[in-house]
């Protein structure tokens, strides 16, 4: 009885080790916000300070497309005059890509955001979109 008494006792010193040495370390001292901040005082948000998300110059379009068949881009049209989304067909192909595409209207690009362009691409399997220069683009109109 005496050495089962004294094994519990050795087996509980050793599992106290054990735990002491699994245990986290001490959190460090960590500095103050204030310190990072230098001269920023608070995040404000672009619309806050007046100033815009950075323009794309005026001589930049954005053109969605890349599909194989001209009823896909009427497809695709049609769909994005749903949504008061204003595309012309590009006649003609676009410089290092294929397929056909729209021309979206610099009214209507703001409407045309990423979100909108991921559930188009669920619709339309080999839907693309650019931001080209518009010299070269001749469009329907």
């Amino acid at each position: 009885m005496r050495w089962l008494f004294l094994l519990l006792i050795v087996l509980n010193v050793f599992y106290y080790v054990w735990h002491q040495q699994e245990a986290p370390l001490k959190a460090k001292e960590v500095a103050p916000l204030s310190l990072y901040k230098g001269s920023q005082q608070e995040i404000r948000l672009l619309r806050e300070t007046g100033v815009s998300a950075p323009a794309r110059r005026r001589d930049e379009c954005l053109v969605v497309g890349g599909v194989p068949q001209r009823e896909q881009l009427d497809a695709l049209r049609q769909r994005l005059l749903t949504l008061d989304i204003t595309a012309t067909p590009i006649t003609g192909q676009l410089p290092g890509a294929d397929g056909f595409w729209l021309k979206v209207a610099p009214e209507s690009e703001r409407l045309l955001d990423q979100s909108v362009l991921s559930v188009l691409s669920k619709d339309f399997k080999d839907l693309k979109h650019k931001i080209i220069l518009c010299e070269g683009i001749a469009t329907a109109e």
